[in-house]
């Protein structure tokens, strides 16, 4: 759990005085924080783009296709990589730049906005130094990769509240979010007791050796990538490919796994309109080739939640892993998959047993629904076809989740996903991650936000202290 260069006493230390340093009042980089421009109607925001490839690609053609922003500067710390090719011959003019910290020092000004399409545990510095320069900001779920992480991320959107914050789980801009909004509003979800939410796609670590005993060995560096900046506040690792292009998911210490990766697209409407925040206690009831370096095989989580107003306690157990599939229901009928979720670099989503998405059990009724923006279907049929006439008409969606972050940007919408609705839900996914790579049940105090049966577990809510020179983001 611990990197070469430090030792475990040291880490606890550090990690001790950091947790006492974020409760404190005081900020980032000596800064009051800068206003932001106040973009005119008819004109477009002028968008800076960290990470130009895979992902962070696929988030600049999405952001460019809504025809409101002007992409104004690049930043890759790997400006010479395959991916980043075909980004860079549509845009051949637009500045470049490898480290963020350079490019808002020379063009903050001239940039309205930022997308954030990086790796999980390079979103927290850039995020941080945005907001405090008055740019509105566009970041990739999760919010972040440790709970401290996203906390001081919630805490600076309050701090700064006139800089628009989106999380990028682009589902809840869709029919879902509305769907679901409207059938708890009239009464059609209510007293939900259990959820089972399930990925059980192949994942990039699928077929390796669990039973690893270090990190991957050094390889050589590409010459056109900047290692020194990929690795941002974390510490004590040498180049390798699995660490990179993706794979950083696998890791403990650079992703949050499937649960990371596809908890937002899955349970962002149940968190939300469920009003579910913070769990009390989480359970690995599953953990098929546990180690302390990458994610298991298969895992099981329970997340248990309060009674909240008149809702009753719920419960939702998280299944990932090839063959872990929940308990399907009679009538379940077919498992489909949304044909507007994007592919990940890796190719094609593989056909599996169970498509992604999740199973909702209230006392009267069950409900089945994919990922993304899918929406629910009551089951069995026969039952559907009883609700039929008693559901409610469902808005449309006036604006993707792009348009909408744009949008918030000029003053003309709210964003649906701001750090205030995705902080909470993204903190879920860290003590979930928690209990995976401990292997322990974590007790969990909502109101302290502290894990209060195991003191190593709740130092590694702040995660190992950040290297020299990115202490800074680390002060709200």
């Amino acid at each position: 759990m611990f990197n070469n260069d430090y030792s475990r006493r040291r880490f606890l230390k550090q990690a001790m005085l950091a947790s006492a340093a974020a409760a404190v009042p005081g900020f980032l980089l000596a800064s009051e924080g800068r206003a932001p421009r106040k973009i005119a109607p008819g004109e477009k925001v002028n968008l800076a783009c960290i990470g130009i490839g895979n992902r962070g690609g696929e988030i600049i053609q999405a952001l460019h296709k809504t025809g409101l922003a002007n992409i104004v500067a690049f930043c890759d710390v790997d400006m010479g990589a395959p991916h980043t090719l075909a980004t860079l011959k549509q845009f051949p003019d637009v500045p470049r730049f490898q480290d963020f910290r350079v490019m808002f020092d020379k063009m903050g000004k001239q940039i309205d906005a930022v997308s954030i399409g990086v790796p999980d545990f390079s979103h927290f510095p850039i995020t941080m130094m945005a907001m405090a320069l008055g740019i509105h900001v566009y970041v990739e779920k999760p919010m972040a990769r440790t709970f401290n992480e996203v906390e001081l991320m919630m805490k600076a959107a309050k701090k700064y509240p006139k800089v628009v914050t989106q999380m990028g789980n682009q589902g809840h801009s869709d029919a879902n979010y509305f769907q679901f909004k409207a059938w708890v509003d009239a009464g059609i979800i209510k007293d939900v007791t259990d959820i089972s939410a399930h990925m059980n796609s192949p994942r990039r670590w699928h077929g390796w050796d669990p039973k690893i005993t270090s990190f991957p060995a050094a390889e050589k560096l590409p010459e056109t990538l900047d290692w020194n900046i990929w690795q941002m506040a974390t510490q004590g690792h040498t180049y390798n490919k699995d660490f990179v292009n993706g794979q950083w998911r696998c890791w403990f210490d650079f992703g949050m796994g499937a649960l990371g990766d596809w908890g937002a697209h899955i349970l962002d409407t149940a968190h939300q309109f469920l009003d579910l925040g913070l769990p009390y206690e989480v359970d690995p009831i599953k953990l098929d080739g546990h180690n302390n370096f990458f994610y298991p095989m298969s895992t099981t989580l329970s997340f248990k939640f309060p009674k909240r107003g008149t809702m009753p306690p719920l419960e939702v157990k998280w299944y990932d892993g090839l063959d872990n599939l929940p308990p399907i229901p009679k009538g379940y009928g077919v498992s489909g998959l949304d044909p507007n979720i994007p592919p990940p670099s890796t190719g094609a989503i593989k056909p599996a047993k169970l498509n992604p998405g999740k199973i909702i059990y209230s006392k009267e009724l069950t409900f089945k629904g994919g990922s993304h923006g899918s929406t629910l279907s009551i089951i069995p049929e026969e039952k559907a076809k009883e609700m039929a006439s008693k559901l409610p008409v469902v808005p449309e969606s006036p604006s993707n989740h792009f348009a909408n972050f744009l949008k918030a940007c000029k003053g003309e919408e709210q964003t649906r996903s701001p750090f205030s609705i995705a902080g909470p839900l993204s903190q879920v996914f860290c003590l979930g991650v928690l209990a995976q790579w401990t292997g322990k049940t974590i007790k969990f105090d909502r109101d302290k936000k502290i894990i209060t049966n195991d003191k190593k577990i709740n130092e590694l809510l702040v995660g190992p202290p950040p290297r020299k020179g990115w202490e800074q983001y680390y002060k709200v």
